[in-house]
């Protein structure tokens, strides 16, 4: 004999419900995916971390057996389909690497699809705030405490080997937190003070609504209004990851039936170029699909026996100094903190290696100015979002009285040209693996003596000022965030910036 069905419960929609009566003690519990986020699917974010915390091969897999997840978990069961995804997703990659992945890929991912509606609730809810999800806890999380700034989520715990510090690729007990296990989880975590308010978007999702005060239904909008991320509980500043846009299965198969064909591109537009000088370089860009744009106009190359410039650029990509060189149309030197051999040999230009030790980098930057023009990237590393890193003093105190600002801005179309895990010599090859990249140089006015470092500014303040002139010529936003603080958030530093740190320089 089967069990009996359920009584079809039923709930008010959102519209419903007036925000402004929620008052600072509401606490709320809410669905992530089609409730707090416009898209019901969550397979664009497992698809990522197969790629980023696995490989491109395992992410092609996952879409190549993507409808069979889909008809598993639309006719057969929710929980099955979600089991076989975070099968194949995370089965024996080392957790660290996932939750690696997790903070530096999905969050941008996630605060672009942030849903206006219901965040408007969410975000007036002044108590507890839960976010109640089927997808595994540590995807979610580092997004939904920084973006959404919820106190807790409850999702699906995965399995790990305890010796290996691998996912099984199984799931602890209870296993897929969908249906009455999302209500439980819930009455585990709040006792008997439970949410004043739900919210969720499907079926499975009414019994946890069911047993707060008062629920909410989001009802399905393909079309509904995305939160500026400016408006979000904290922007995404670093983030990591190959996509450009987020591998919906439609993108991801345009994206996997391009790489072949743009990787080959990548190689004719790389090792073309490498030997042309700069000025023939820019037309054979034009006509391999590069776009240049230079603005501006920089100093002459100096005159013998004189000190050469210090170009200061902000840093997109690896690329940026051979770009400048190409704009320049002469050689340029370099420095880098990290290079490796095989870049070292290709490099068109003469790249020297910094030690981190301020005396002995110090005097490399003095020789190699003695010996001509030079480009330096002060933030010392990458940065994708509209947000300047502290620069480095270094340079502005050894840059004398010929130092050009140079603002410098890369955009593609499927593919980032920078990463943080992974092998850091593939970035030209993915930057220009894009079907249109486009490259725009702006070369400022040189500082007048009175505003450098011989003119009896400081260093600090010489960096500062170059670093606001570029901020504004970009619309970028200036910040005291460092290098350092890049690779703590991105390892898994909880994102929690000292409030200094917050204003801009």
């Amino acid at each position: 004999m089967s069990p009996p069905k359920k009584p079809r419960r039923s709930f008010p929609p959102i519209t419903a419900l007036d925000p402004t009566t929620l008052h600072s003690s509401s606490s709320i519990a809410a669905d992530l995916d089609g409730t707090l986020l416009i898209s019901p699917s969550s397979f664009p974010y497992f698809l990522t971390l197969a790629a980023e915390a696995g490989s491109l091969p395992r992410a092609a897999a996952l879409l190549f057996l993507s409808p069979a997840i889909y008809l598993l978990y639309r006719f057969v069961s929710e929980s099955l389909g979600v089991r076989l995804l975070v099968f194949l997703s995370v089965a024996g990659l080392r957790l660290r690497d996932l939750r690696l992945a997790a903070r530096a890929a999905l969050p941008r991912f996630y605060a672009g699809d942030v849903r206006e509606d219901a965040w408007r609730v969410f975000g007036r809810c002044g108590g507890r705030r839960a976010v109640v999800t089927a997808n595994p806890t540590f995807m979610v999380e580092p997004f939904a405490r920084e973006c959404l700034g919820a106190d807790v989520v409850l999702g699906t715990e995965i399995e790990v080997d305890p010796r290996s510090g691998r996912a099984t690729g199984f799931l602890k007990s209870p296993g897929v937190l969908v249906g009455e296990k999302k209500m439980w989880a819930l009455e585990m975590e709040f006792g008997e003070d439970l949410p004043h308010l739900a919210l969720g978007d499907r079926e499975s999702d009414h019994d946890f609504m069911a047993i707060c005060k008062e629920a909410y239904m989001v009802p399905p909008d393909p079309k509904a209004t995305p939160v500026p991320q400016e408006r979000l509980n904290r922007p995404v500043i670093f983030h990591d990851g190959r996509f450009v846009q987020r591998p919906t299965p439609a993108t991801a198969l345009l994206t996997f039936l391009w790489m072949p064909i743009g990787f080959l591109l990548a190689l004719l537009r790389i090792y073309v170029n490498l030997p042309l000088r700069g000025a023939i370089v820019r037309h054979s860009y034009r006509l391999l699909g590069i776009n240049l744009v230079i603005r501006g106009t920089p100093p002459p190359p100096p005159s013998r026996g004189s000190p050469g410039n210090l170009y200061v650029c902000n840093h997109r990509t690896m690329l940026d100094p051979i770009i400048i060189s190409i704009a320049l149309n002469r050689k340029v030197s370099t420095v880098t903190y990290s290079l490796g051999r095989f870049s070292q040999l290709i490099s068109p230009l003469r790249a020297v290696p910094l030690t981190r030790d301020r005396d002995a980098d110090a005097a490399r930057i003095a020789a190699l100015l003695r010996d001509g023009d030079l480009v330096v990237c002060p933030e010392g590393t990458t940065c994708r979002e509209p947000f300047l890193l502290r620069f480095s003093a270094l340079f502005a105190e050894l840059g004398g009285d010929r130092i050009v600002p140079v603002a410098v801005d890369a955009k593609t179309g499927m593919f980032h040209g920078t990463t943080v895990r992974g092998w850091k010599s593939m970035d030209p090859y993915f930057f220009f693996m894009n079907p249109r990249p486009q490259y725009t140089v702006t070369f400022l006015d040189p500082l007048p003596l009175e505003l450098t470092c011989k003119g009896g500014k400081s260093a600090i303040e010489v960096a500062n000022h170059v670093q606001r002139l570029i901020g504004a010529t970009l619309g970028f936003e200036c910040t005291s965030l460092t290098r350092k603080d890049k690779y703590m958030m991105l390892a898994g530093y909880d994102g929690n910036v000292d409030s200094k740190k917050k204003k801009q320089i």
